[in-house]
């Protein structure tokens, strides 16, 4: 069995088929793992999410901001922008059951028999991977019950930015999606920051860092995201795999096997 890991797909549909027929991904012996961001922005998010749900449990999913995004949406609490392209989606006869099953994934995957993890930003500097696997369960219970559309409402904003500040259920609830699903630099002490989304080569402000640099359990596991499509791939720890590389805006979809760490990618189809 081979377990392929893939960058944000945002849509991208087309891209993905590509992908899997370049690495002859095989259903019943292989498994594919989704770093975040199935939909938006792409052209075929509808195709997209229903392909990945029937893999079944060959698919393995964390969830997005994009993805949450959709699920508020979804409910009312939002309004779809036209960037999104998240029309065809929500006006699907099965839009109902995309997003109860979308609602059931975590925040959080670790690869099977390894200190390896999966999320769609990162690791929380001020975080354990104790506390990190805590707060994947916390939200995704919250996530997957009854009370979903309560718990979306709470989700958007950026305080508290720092986990010694999240007291409430609440607050430890936005702060662990925001950590979880919209990080890339954190200021020195380990706080989220939300405003810069460029390389960190391009990083003017000594105050902040990428959340990897921050982050020393790294020493010890491994972690693969998506998210931060300016680094193109591209990152200089050595325990950390970057799988976005901007297909939606241009650029490639990328996958890695895990076990040789072999990394395939296609162009954007223009």
């Amino acid at each position: 069995m081979a377990i392929y890991l893939v960058g944000d797909i945002q849509g991208c549909y087309q891209e993905l088929c590509q992908l899997m027929d370049k690495v002859n991904f095989d259903l019943n012996n292989d498994q594919l793992w989704l770093t975040g961001d199935l939909v938006a922005r792409g052209p075929d998010s509808l195709a997209t999410l229903r392909m990945v749900k029937s893999l079944g449990p060959a698919a393995k999913v964390v969830l997005g901001n994009h993805d949450l995004h959709l699920l508020a949406v979804h409910a009312g609490i939002k309004q779809a922008k036209a960037n999104d392209k998240l029309d065809t989606l929500l006006n699907a006869p099965d839009i109902n059951e995309l997003t109860d099953w979308l609602a059931l994934q975590p925040l959080l995957l670790q690869l099977p028999n390894e200190q390896a993890f999966v999320s769609h930003a990162g690791f929380c500097p001020q975080w354990s991977i104790a506390t990190a696997i805590e707060q994947n369960h916390f939200v995704q219970q919250r996530l997957s019950s009854k009370e979903r559309n309560h718990w979306l409402t709470l989700m958007y904003g950026s305080m508290p930015n720092s986990w010694l500040l999240a007291k409430s259920e609440e607050e430890r609830f936005r702060f662990s999606i925001n950590a979880f699903t919209r990080m890339r630099f954190c200021f020195n002490d380990g706080s989220l920051e939300f405003q810069q989304k460029n390389a960190p080569e391009h990083n003017t402000n000594a105050q902040l860092q990428p959340w990897f640099n921050l982050q020393p359990q790294l020493n010890n596991i491994q972690w693969v995201f998506g998210h931060w499509a300016s680094l193109e791939g591209h990152c200089q720890h050595d325990n950390v795999y970057a799988l976005d590389t901007g297909c939606v805006w241009g650029g490639s979809l990328t996958m890695l096997r895990w076990h040789d760490k072999q990394l395939f990618s296609v162009p954007a189809i223009k």
